[in-house]
């Protein structure tokens, strides 16, 4: 059974993961001046962070990666819950430390990063560019995390954030790229910016659940053989 300390430790864990993840990313969409530039902020800080505690925790840093492993019983419900409550106070943590260092007119004209659909992008639109970007993300960390033959010993934290930079390259101009509960709620709740805040809820837990349940078929359930008599 798991003891009281190993929670601890696996929720700081994911804490402070989430918090760089929301201080890191949306300061680099309040400062940055290419798109490139906020794509590559995203994709090392979660680089960094999995390398670091990937061992710990799991690096999930994200409610919807949490809800996959959950899903595919790969994670307690007991521990979604803290992974759950640890991912989105360290968002709110960051968001308000950023709303203070930040000056009001940057905090009024980027709205702290908070997420919002791009021009010509329909709210339903909004929610399948969500899902399909989460997918992409949750189908590489079962590759290279859960799968006991994948490379999570060797460029797992890599391939996370390079799959987190080439989502938010596609996405951000459609949805901001956000593929992530905690990110969009920390920034949402602190600029109190709501308009159509379900898109990002909805749409990476949809697409982490079935890019899990699809990796857990496809390639991790065990396989059933069959015996041949004479």
């Amino acid at each position: 059974m798991m003891m009281q300390g190993d929670y601890v430790r696996r929720a700081s864990a994911e804490f402070v993961g989430a918090f760089a993840l929301t201080f890191i990313g949306a300061g680099s969409i309040a400062f940055a001046s290419t798109l490139t530039d906020i794509a590559l902020a995203h994709g090392l800080v979660i680089a960094v962070m999995v390398s670091a505690v990937g061992h710990i925790s799991g690096g999930h840093f994200n409610p919807a990666v949490t809800f996959g492993f959950w899903v595919t019983r790969r994670i307690s419900t007991m521990l979604a819950l803290i992974y759950w409550v640890s991912q989105l106070a360290a968002a709110t943590l960051a968001a308000l430390l950023l709303k203070w260092i930040l000056t009001t007119e940057v905090v009024n004209a980027r709205n702290l990063g908070a997420p919002a659909l791009g021009q010509g992008i329909s709210a339903g639109q909004g929610l399948v560019v969500e899902a399909v970007l989460t997918f992409f993300l949750v189908w590489v960390i079962f590759a290279t995390m859960a799968d006991p033959n994948g490379s999570f010993g060797k460029i797992a934290g890599l391939a996370i954030g390079l799959t987190i930079s080439l989502d938010v390259l596609m996405g951000f101009a459609l949805t901001g790229g956000v593929m992530n509960p905690s990110r969009a709620f920390g920034r949402q709740l602190v600029g109190n910016h709501w308009s159509h805040f379900w898109v990002w809820y909805v749409g990476p837990l949809a697409g982490g659940a079935i890019a899990a349940l699809l990796y857990e078929l496809l390639y991790l359930k065990p396989v059933e053989t069959t015996t041949s008599t004479a």
